[in-house]
């Protein structure tokens, strides 16, 4: 067998490995969604029991404990119908609508509004945030925790009822404030601002009303209840905790929450992080995310904990102690970030706002040196194009051309070795069974034709991370979401909706589900053409003489074509487009060598049974 023919069959096979590995070692996950009866609320971070009900340690001395340690006790269901009859101030900007409740001031009910569940013209708007109460609830709480001789009293905690002080409904250009007073005669006030795209800024505060000197911390933290029922459980995605630490990024997933050690109290497995003035913190989805930032410069810490007994994650982030002095007034802004993964808008908060490394909250992967500079050309290339499909086809051209002298020194190395394979048949033979003066031989007439058997290999060896990253770009990235091409293709990011079982499209009947096994042996149209693409550029070249290895050739590519088709619509088509391309380039470099592929005779042949060997 020739060097071309081999170096194909190994990265085929080890392709096929690979991705049968894959699909075998991690399946999609079908996590069971979270039963409205089995959400506890919780009052703040830490403070709940094994009934659910909040906890109430003795009142904090020096330095507080957990954020709110010290809040009254509450049943959840107390604080569901207190929370379900709160009054709630609007929220109204071009991208994000819903309401914040003033019990607890709390942001917990968050819509996007350029997003929809699903391409149904009735579809909902996407539900980011949720109310304690509802299945899947996922919110934000704000708070202070008593230091030195504060009593827990005298700090609004979950269930605080604020009063609006100002504003009606929360835009870009009207914010809102809330204000509550406390027994002990210290006033509080949160003023939340949003901007037009998605991010929040909590300013809270707090007023010395008395005639002594106080002690207390602000707190901010994301409650989430139950790991959500969309969870994509892919290894490629990150979905779970996401945390920036100055130069230091966390990806934790909800199991390795679930698996924390304990932080002292009973049920509360917790990883604490302290931050020197740069770093967030929160939940990531697939294509949505929910931040904590702190201001930039500002020491915090940060609290990764899961709740078992309410099966509650927490993310939270501890600012330092603040003494206020008698009569004076002292107020912390933190950020909040709320809303789709946007590249653009991430990375403007990032350059502009001074974010830091949030454009990293997008899993780039392993690879990110090439997913960012790949996504930044497909993005550009969307833009001016205006489709993100044909945005693909013109990104592989792109990468066809800047891989092309490689590839071309590659099919020229080939072309000579094929040459030479008279002369290493005549080594072969000389030498006998002398493998040491056959190596020492072949080395010589290699040194001597100027050739390099290793570079075939090369552009196979570099198409494997170029093939992942553009695999993770067309995956993670939310800009091919509901992104369509042509005709039946009305979403990139997911597989090919035509079938076999429905004509292509001919028939009413619906393509099976994606997530069963009979969609297997379901192939859209995009599938077949990426198999015809394969077998194709099989045959610029004949077959192998080796009968095993010609079969192993000829049905490699019907194997991917079924394997390959329940992949996004995105990637199959920059696989059609890159065998193309890479089947005119390898066609065009041999006729310019003198070599002539007889590509219809080579299909023919692979049709003919072969004669069996003569019996001796």
């Amino acid at each position: 067998m020739d060097s071309q023919n081999k170096n194909l069959l190994i990265a085929t096979v080890l392709s096929f490995i690979v991705i049968t590995a894959w699909l075998v070692l991690f399946p999609p996950a079908d996590p069971a969604p979270v039963e409205p009866e089995e959400v506890a609320e919780t009052l703040a971070p830490g403070a709940v029991n094994e009934d659910g009900s909040a906890a109430v340690p003795p009142a904090a001395t020096g330095t507080p404990d957990a954020p709110g340690d010290t809040a009254p006790a509450a049943t959840p269901a107390d604080t569901q119908s207190a929370l379900a009859a709160s009054p709630r101030i609007a929220i109204d900007t071009p991208k994000l609508s819903g309401s914040v409740a003033l019990l607890g001031g709390r942001i917990d009910d968050l819509h996007l509004n350029d997003y929809n569940v699903s391409l149904d013209a009735d579809s909902d708007t996407v539900t980011l945030l949720k109310p304690a109460g509802e299945p899947e609830a996922y919110y934000t709480l704000y708070g202070w925790a008593p230091a030195g001789d504060l009593d827990a009293a005298e700090v609004p905690n979950a269930n605080t009822e604020w009063t609006l002080e100002e504003g009606e409904t929360l835009t870009p250009t009207t914010p809102i404030t809330l204000v509550w007073q406390s027994p002990g005669g210290l006033t509080f006030r949160r003023t939340i601002s949003i901007d037009a795209d998605y991010m929040f800024t909590v300013a809270q505060s707090v007023e010395n009303g008395t005639e002594t000197a106080i002690r207390l911390a602000p707190y901010s933290q994301i409650v989430r209840h139950g790991e959500p029922s969309d969870l994509k459980g892919f290894f490629i995605l990150h979905e779970g905790v996401i945390r920036q630490t100055e130069a230091e990024l966390a990806e934790i997933d909800y199991k390795d929450v679930r698996e924390f050690e304990q932080d002292g109290r009973e049920g509360a497995p917790a990883e604490t992080v302290q931050a020197n003035g740069e770093g967030w913190v929160g939940f990531t989805d697939h294509y949505w995310e929910t931040l904590i930032i702190p201001e930039n410069g500002q020491t915090f810490t940060s609290v990764v904990k899961y709740l078992p007994s309410a099966n509650i994650y927490q993310t939270d982030v501890r600012l330092p102690v603040m003494d206020v002095a008698a009569g004076a007034t002292a107020t912390i802004d933190t950020r909040l970030f709320a809303g789709a993964k946007e590249w653009d808008v991430i990375r403007d908060y990032q350059n502009e706002g001074g974010v830091y490394r949030l454009l990293d909250s997008i899993d780039w992967g392993m690879f990110f040196f090439l997913t960012k500079p790949i996504f930044a050309v497909l993005h550009w290339l969307h833009g001016l194009i205006g489709n993100m499909g044909w945005a693909i086809i013109a990104l592989t051209f792109i990468m066809k051309a800047i891989l092309f002298p490689l590839a071309y020194r590659s099919y020229v190395s080939m072309a000579k070795m094929k040459e030479l394979q008279p002369q290493m048949e005549e080594i072969r033979k000389k030498a006998g069974d002398d493998r040491m003066k056959v190596q020492q031989e072949m080395m010589e007439l290699y040194k001597k034709e100027k050739v390099n058997p290793a570079s075939g290999c090369l552009p196979v060896l570099l198409q494997i991370p170029i093939w992942f990253s553009l695999y993770k770009v067309v995956f993670v990235t939310l800009e091919l979401r509901h992104q369509p091409w042509l005709g039946w293709i009305r979403d990139l990011s997911a597989p090919d909706p035509s079938s076999i079982l429905n004509l292509f499209g001919l028939l009413p009947n619906a393509a099976p589900d994606p997530t069963s096994w009979f969609y297997f042996f379901s192939l859209g149209i995009l599938p077949i053409l990426l198999g015809i693409s394969m077998w194709l550029q099989q045959k610029l070249n004949p077959a192998p003489a080796d009968a095993t290895q010609a079969m192993i050739m000829n049905w490699m590519p019907w194997v991917f074509m079924f394997m390959l088709g329940r992949f996004a619509s995105g990637l199959v088509l920059y696989w059609i487009t890159n065998n193309t391309l890479t089947f005119i380039q390898q066609y065009t470099i041999m006729r310019s060598h003198g070599a002539k592929p007889d590509i219809f005779g080579n299909i023919i042949s692979s049709f003919k049974k072969k004669p069996e060997p003569e019996k001796k």
